[in-house]
């Protein structure tokens, strides 16, 4: 509806302002995104905590900016320390990096030294988890593949039915593989006679690596196996079990996960001595979890 008034003074007294009556020569200030952070008097610029959001994928943008403004606060409690401390001239060699970046690697480089992982703490690892170090299953496997699209029901239904008359005639003459495969397999492998090679986990798709591995031998498996491709009529040639690893072969991979471990531990140990001695505005560093390392 339009409202249409007779002279000027009727339009004035009106609840709506006129043109004459907004000023528009200062436009108007956006609200910050977040409360002002500071850092020993330090503050966070609103634009950094934009640009590092970006580095920082969530679910909501709030939770975009929690994670920047977390770690824009302990970057910059390490680049004072490592002010501080005399690191602040470091050399800047390393292809990438900062000033403030080498600054703060070298603090925490002379600040924070971990254990290293002894033998007995390796070993401990190894006999309490052995599974972890014990060397996958290889399968040498065989197919011929009835493709079809997971959407056409009638596609994989014709494919379900095709595999079955292939699986029958290879129960009788398992020597029309090859041949068989040749004919009737949209897998690439057909020109091989359907040889898929060996396999080990991950391999292939979930669907059909849990079909080779719950077949108790070798042999042609008893049903066509479906996955998102079709069916699959399968042939197992040779199956290897995976067995444990020697220590002295895993010995150096656990004492690495171990010194990274505790490498983590005492960098957030560190964050955790600035953050209790720092004045911190506007943010609170520390989470629900009490982590501080990522």
């Amino acid at each position: 509806m339009v409202t249409v008034y007779k002279n000027a003074e009727e339009a004035k007294s009106s609840a709506y302002p006129m043109k004459e009556d907004v000023d528009t020569r200062v436009p108007p200030r956006a609200a910050p995104i977040m409360d002002e952070i500071r850092v020993n008097g330090v503050v966070i610029a609103e634009a950094d905590l934009l640009l590092e959001a970006q580095n920082h994928p969530a679910e909501t943008a709030q939770a975009a900016l929690f994670q920047a403004a977390r770690a824009l606060v302990v970057r910059e409690l390490l680049w004072q320390e490592a002010q501080r401390l005399g690191h602040a001239q470091a050399d800047t060699d390393n292809a990438g990096q900062t000033p403030v970046d080498t600054a703060i690697e070298q603090l925490i480089e002379h600040q924070v030294t971990p254990p290293q992982a002894t033998e007995e703490e390796c070993r401990r690892v190894y006999e309490c988890d052995p599974q972890r170090f014990t060397s996958g299953t290889l399968v040498e496997a065989r197919h011929i593949l009835l493709a079809a699209d997971p959407k056409d029901l009638q596609a994989r239904e014709k494919a379900q039915e095709t595999a079955r008359a292939i699986l029958r005639e290879l129960e009788s003459d398992m020597s029309r593989f090859a041949t068989l495969a040749q004919e009737f397999s949209a897998c690439s492998s057909s020109r091989q006679g359907g040889n898929l090679g060996q396999l080990s986990a991950g391999s292939t798709v979930p669907e059909f690596e849990k079909a080779l591995n719950a077949a108790p031998a070798t042999g042609l498996l008893k049903a066509p196996v479906e996955t998102r491709y079709g069916y699959h009529i399968v042939n197992i040639v040779r199956k290897v079990d995976g067995s444990l690893l020697p220590f002295d072969i895993v010995h150096e991979r656990i004492a690495a996960w171990l010194e990274a471990a505790s490498w983590s531990r005492a960098v957030a140990q560190y964050i955790s001595l600035l953050t209790a001695e720092a004045d911190i505005k506007g943010f609170n560093i520390m989470p629900h979890d009490g982590s501080l390392v990522q």
